[in-house]
């Protein structure tokens, strides 16, 4: 079973719609969304959910009735999560990043750490394959660990049905979720566009990918609003041994498509869902080598 997460250094390039029609073409898989903060890639797959799962995440303080508003422990709060200015304890569960302080010098036992529900991941059958995905609470810490948990459950299954493949829409950015969609893949895509920005994020999320060692193809989207940054790019790949799998031209049908919930390679008269075909082909023949 081969392993491929899509990514980028910042949001808007073109990841998950890429993805969508990569999860559409292919066959024997399992898809994974790991954008665990926005998910969004079961707007256009349209699953079903088949079953739901409570994600219990980090420990947050909690304070009883046993509480003689001492002090101690708003004292020692690095956080600034424990307050008593209304003559009560209260702890801000936002703040509170369960690091245990408060529980430790409570002097009459009356802080405990309690592990909470911070979201959800589900298990979801499109007309494609089986997608698992997840909802992490507004302001929920632990991402990166939901992440894993949703890259769990999928090679379970992926093993179970003896998958050939899993298709990963990362995260954007370099942060934990990013970190937990690529720890032990076995190929990277990163999209990218030809702006100021876009080769700068790009560069810093190739350095994940190569401090974890991972064969990282690279996909310049809207390749042709500035030839000059596309050249750049590819100087890039050329030094560093990352393979410029495909370019995909600017298209106005791909917004036109994503309006009205369809697949951009179904649309015949598009130049973008054209080279999005030609760049599977080859990312085919990395997942599926027998």
């Amino acid at each position: 079973m081969k392993q491929i997460t899509i990514i980028s250094g910042k949001g808007g390039t073109g990841k998950t719609t890429i993805a969508s029609n990569f999860i559409k073409l292919a066959r024997d898989h399992i898809a994974v969304d790991s954008d665990v903060d926005a998910a969004n890639l079961h707007i256009l797959l349209d699953p079903k959910i088949k079953e739901t799962k409570d994600f219990i995440g980090g420990a947050v303080a909690e304070v009883s009735d046993e509480c003689t508003n001492c002090g101690e422990c708003e004292n020692l709060c690095r956080f600034e999560a424990i307050s008593n200015s209304s003559s009560d304890i209260k702890i801000d569960p936002i703040r509170c990043e369960g690091c245990g302080v408060c529980e430790y010098v409570c002097p009459v036992d009356a802080i405990k750490l309690e592990s909470n529900n911070q979201g959800y991941y589900y298990t979801s059958e499109s007309s494609f394959c089986t997608l698992v995905h997840a909802k992490l609470n507004p302001g929920a810490e632990n991402s990166g660990l939901l992440v894993t948990r949703v890259r769990n459950v999928a090679e379970d299954i992926a093993n179970n049905q003896n998958k050939k493949a899993i298709i990963i829409d990362g995260a954007p950015g370099i942060g934990c979720p990013v970190i937990s969609s690529l720890n032990g893949v076995d190929y990277a895509m990163i999209v990218t566009e030809p702006t100021l920005s876009g080769i700068g994020d790009f560069i810093k999320v190739f350095e994940v990918t190569k401090f974890f060692n991972i064969k990282t193809f690279a996909c310049v989207n809207k390749y042709d609003i500035n030839l000059n940054n596309t050249e750049k790019i590819y100087d890039f790949c050329l030094k560093n041994d990352i393979e410029l799998i495909g370019k995909i031209p600017y298209d106005d049908k791909v917004s036109i498509c994503l309006s009205n919930r369809k697949f951009i390679i179904d649309e015949p008269s598009s130049e973008a869902g054209k080279e999005i075909k030609k760049i599977w082909e080859k990312v085919k023949e990395y997942l599926y080598p027998n």
